[in-house]
């Protein structure tokens, strides 16, 4: 049978395709832009014919049917990394949430700790040979269809075909529904005051021919604004946004100095606006690989000057990074801070950079802090961190003593906190 035989007799309705899914199944959702919003609908509408399904996903976007309240009961979610979608009912205790490095999660799969009955995938419409593309998010993905017992594949015609290590074929599937939808986008922000000090300190420490890791946002998008004056920038990501392709359009992206995968930009998701989207289709400058390859430490090490700029929610003034909590509540989650700040920790010549406003709430709360909230998180260990940077000023903590990083902490935050932060340093003997 020909693929293009093959893939019409998988055709379904979303109805039927998730009429494969059974009370106490596990089910894997792609995430981030490639949530599969007609699938997830569907099978909410199943609510009250399943019981225990748990639903396992990183970031989804959107609104999420199946976290509502009154799905309790019929799908919990087990999420592997927080979102709007799903951070009400964590916090609620309608759903759980699973601490862990990103690259770290396909081996949950290909091991067995996790096995999978169900992979839900949205994928791009396959080219000739019959391959479908994984799109904007390959995360975990490819490891899901690779172990699960059942693939279900929404394809859209609107998806883009990203290339690397990124395809599926077929024959690989179980069930195929088309749609034709836009891909959610995120609006940018113009990067504040702050955001652009900040910006310009982390410029500071970037030389030509650096390779870089940035997510997406203000603080991002101000680093790449102050580095218009650099050449041959290389790019190893976690995920990559329209900064980048700016960039890259500039021509201070190149890759040409990069020591690992060359002129190439390295990534495991996609994530901004149509123009972005429709920038990476089929584009080979790009390639997009799954976790355990792109955020491994190990090879994000690999590239000569790797800088990864990360950004917390609270650190404390011996080092200590909090970026998955507010306290005890559940924010987002370990994502691939720790993956990148370790591997450019190894890197030669690299600089792993935490990026944070010195304050919140209009200036209401100190982000550099005496103490983490009760309950809160530590994602980055003091021994891990080397740069803290606010817009006062870089902080290198690597090799330094508890009252040296207590001392350079304080002289990057806001000045108006900086005499509650020395009273509290001296009382635990952290300043002489």
């Amino acid at each position: 049978m020909s693929w293009v035989d093959d893939y019409k007799k998988k055709l379904v309705t979303a109805e039927e395709a998730v009429s494969a899914i059974k009370s106490g199944d596990r089910v894997y959702i792609s995430g981030n832009a490639a949530t599969p919003y007609a699938l997830m609908h569907s099978l909410a509408k199943r609510k009250d014919e399943l019981e225990d399904v748990e639903l396992v996903h990183v970031l989804l976007m959107g609104e999420d049917p199946l976290s509502r309240p009154e799905m309790e009961g019929h799908f919990r979610h087990n999420s592997l990394f927080v979102g709007p979608a799903d951070r009400k009912a964590i916090n609620e205790g309608r759903a759980d949430y699973i601490p862990i490095f990103l690259h770290q999660i396909p081996a949950l799969m290909y091991s067995d700790q996790m096995p999978l009955n169900v992979a839900i995938l949205h994928l791009s419409p396959p080219d000739e040979h019959g391959f479908m593309s994984f799109g904007v998010e390959v995360l975990a993905s490819k490891a899901a269809a690779e172990k699960a017992e059942i693939v279900i594949a929404q394809v859209n015609d609107q998806m883009p075909r990203v290339l690397g290590d990124s395809f599926i074929h077929v024959s690989r599937v179980d069930k195929v529904v088309e749609v034709s939808e836009e891909l959610p986008q995120l609006q940018r922000k113009p990067f504040t005051e702050v955001e652009r000090k900040i910006g310009h300190y982390i410029a500071e420490l970037i030389e030509d021919g650096s390779t870089l890791q940035l997510g997406i946002g203000g603080i991002p998008d101000a680093v790449l604004s102050a580095l218009k004056d650099r050449r041959d920038l290389g790019i190893h990501t976690e995920m990559v946004s329209d900064g980048v392709m700016e960039a890259i359009e500039a021509g201070v992206i190149t890759g040409a100095r990069k020591t690992f995968h060359p002129y190439k930009v390295i990534l495991t998701f996609i994530l901004g606006s149509k123009k972005l989207y429709d920038f990476v289709d089929n584009n080979p400058v790009l390639e997009a690989h799954p976790t355990d390859y792109t955020n491994h430490p190990f090879n994000v090490s690999r590239n000569d000057n790797m800088i990864a700029i990360n950004s917390a929610i609270e650190v404390d003034i011996t080092g200590q990074v909090c970026s998955d909590s507010v306290g005890t509540y559940i924010y987002s989650g370990f994502g691939g801070q720790v993956d990148f700040i370790r591997g450019a920790a190894h890197s030669k010549g690299g600089k792993p950079i935490i990026a944070l406003p010195s304050t919140a709430k209009n200036d209401e709360l100190s982000r550099i802090v005496p103490f983490l909230k009760k309950g809160a998180g530590v994602v980055t260990t003091r021994a891990d961190v080397k740069y803290v940077v606010t817009e006062y000023g870089v902080a290198y903590l690597h090799g330094k003593n508890l009252q040296e990083r207590t001392v350079a902490l304080i002289n990057i935050a806001h000045p108006k906190f900086r005499p509650d932060l020395i009273k509290e340093a001296k009382s635990r003997f952290l300043l002489r």
